[in-house]
């Protein structure tokens, strides 16, 4: 269970959403170490840019003063959760990323999303 409003604005750590989407941020540097060198300026850091994305706006929607802020944020950390898929399913289909990597990033992007909409309902309510 995510801790309430009150809580999240103190310290983002503290959030599970956070927590993964960090995980998955530090998986996907770890795999695109390996991603050819012509791709370092290329679909490297637009994976990793997309992937720090994610638990960088739930950060930021933590330290902001309100409710609506805070969703502003999680909805950015959606969207870049949406393109981490695209951008983990162009890496395995180029032949970058194998086929677990692809099948492990996509899995705990959905359930990124998952947790992020349950957050974003609870703040709605």
């Amino acid at each position: 269970m995510e801790p309430n409003t009150a809580d999240t604005m103190q310290d983002f750590r503290n959030l599970k959403v956070w927590q993964k989407a960090h995980a998955l941020t530090l998986a996907v540097y770890q795999a695109t170490a390996t991603f050819p060198t012509e791709e370092r300026f290329g679909l490297t850091i637009q994976l990793r840019r997309t992937a720090a994305t994610v638990p960088t706006s739930i950060a930021d929607g933590c330290g902001r003063g309100t409710d609506a802020e805070l969703r502003k944020c999680l909805s950015v950390a959606m969207g870049a959760a949406k393109q981490l898929e695209y951008q983990a399913l162009l890496a395995h289909d180029l032949g970058y990323l194998p086929a677990a990597d692809h099948t492990r990033f996509s899995t705990e992007a959905v359930e990124v999303q998952r947790m992020l909409t349950g957050l974003m309902h609870t703040l709605n309510g």
